[in-house]
């Protein structure tokens, strides 16, 4: 997969951007606060279709404009793609010339994978960034389990607001039951998604964390489920989920939110049996977040055929010498979207091309 052109106009801070890339490594320098990682992101939201960095339509728009605009011309399996995607209040997509109803619709069609600060700290981060990160890899290779979250989360706000009304004397409790139980059965999806997903990373990422490490350290990856299931068939695990539901109710009166369940659970990171997240050192945590994002790429490539672009959002800075040599040998073969502040650091990088980015614009150096 191949970005052929960008372009952005009234994006945050990018005015009238358009940049036709390299089919390898792409390096976009500049002081802080010129509009990199608005580019890096900009590109993003064509693969998850919202920021990265927000939530909210409008912080994607510039002050002075209604509408923000961004284009991309990509190559994927042999086939040249143009998309568009407008933001004011909401989203709305254009995929080769045809209105896309809901964005999510455009989930898997253009694939990358984006590396920033923030990501690299996954390890050391609360569950919710494990999450996070689960969530939006299991999309790019198996797009309908968007869906399955998002319906999760909606029967989930009902039972939430169910448990206050009972907590208040509204509403009896066995009102719950018919929620537990297409909760639970949601719940078993994304749990088996998450599951075989997990798997495969972990197979992939323990490799690529035995060269970081020189073959001095093993990773090893685990899914922990909160309803303590141990299967991965679907109708035990909706079984298991919906008695652990049964079994935390008044827990869940008392607190009035729901807490068992996919958005309780977590990726457990170990290093030679030893946690990562409580153990590992700033490093040894830097190098397994690395090696899970790899195995993210990788994982794409491996089940979509080709591989998904690059991005790196200001990570080298994150990452030693030795780690940072090791990443872009890692690359060699993809296309990258590298952002920095220094180019000295890049003095290595051959046949890479080089964008100046400074007030909102960017141009070639």
């Amino acid at each position: 997969m191949i970005v052929q052109q960008f372009s952005a106009s009234h994006y945050r801070n990018l005015q009238n951007v358009e940049l036709s890339p390299s089919a390898g490594v792409n390096v976009i320098f500049g002081e802080n606060g010129q509009g990199k990682t608005n580019l890096i992101e900009g590109v993003w939201m064509f693969t998850g279709c919202h920021s990265f960095r927000t939530h909210k339509c409008s912080e994607l728009v510039e002050k002075t404009q209604k509408q923000a605009k961004l284009q991309l011309s990509f190559s994927a399996h042999g086939m040249e793609n143009s998309a568009v995607l407008r933001v004011d209040q909401k989203r709305e997509f254009t995929y080769n010339g045809v209105t896309v109803d809901s964005p999510r619709r455009f989930l898997g069609e253009f694939q990358s994978v984006v590396f920033t600060p923030s990501t690299l700290r996954i390890v050391e981060d609360a569950p919710n960034a494990r999450r996070r990160f689960l969530d939006i890899a299991v999309s790019m290779i198996k797009p309908a389990y968007s869906v399955h979250l998002l319906k999760y989360n909606k029967i989930m706000d009902n039972r939430n607001a169910l448990l206050r009304q009972i907590a208040a004397g509204a509403a009896p409790d066995y009102y719950l039951d018919p929620w537990d139980e297409e909760l639970s059965k949601e719940a078993a999806k994304l749990t088996q998604y998450r599951l075989s997903y997990v798997d495969n990373l972990a197979r992939i990422a323990s490799e690529i964390h035995r060269e970081i490490s020189g073959g001095r350290e093993t990773l090893r990856l685990e899914y922990i489920q909160s309803s303590k299931s141990v299967s991965a068939e679907i109708y035990a695990l909706t079984e298991d989920i919906y008695m652990a539901l049964q079994k935390n109710r008044e827990n869940d009166l008392r607190r009035l939110a729901t807490g068992v369940g996919p958005h309780k659970d977590d990726l457990s990171i170990r290093i030679d049996d030893l946690s990562a997240r409580i153990y590992g050192s700033r490093g040894q945590q830097r190098s397994s977040a690395l090696s899970l994002k790899l195995a993210e790429a990788y994982l794409i490539k491996e089940v979509c055929g080709e591989y998904p672009v690059i991005l790196l959002d200001d990570v080298m800075s994150e990452l030693d010498s030795r780690r940072q040599t090791f990443l872009l040998e890692y690359l060699k073969d993809w296309q990258v979207f590298l952002t920095c502040c220094d180019l000295s650091h890049f003095s290595k990088i051959r046949d890479c091309k080089v964008f100046h980015m400074e007030n909102g614009n960017c141009s070639e150096a």
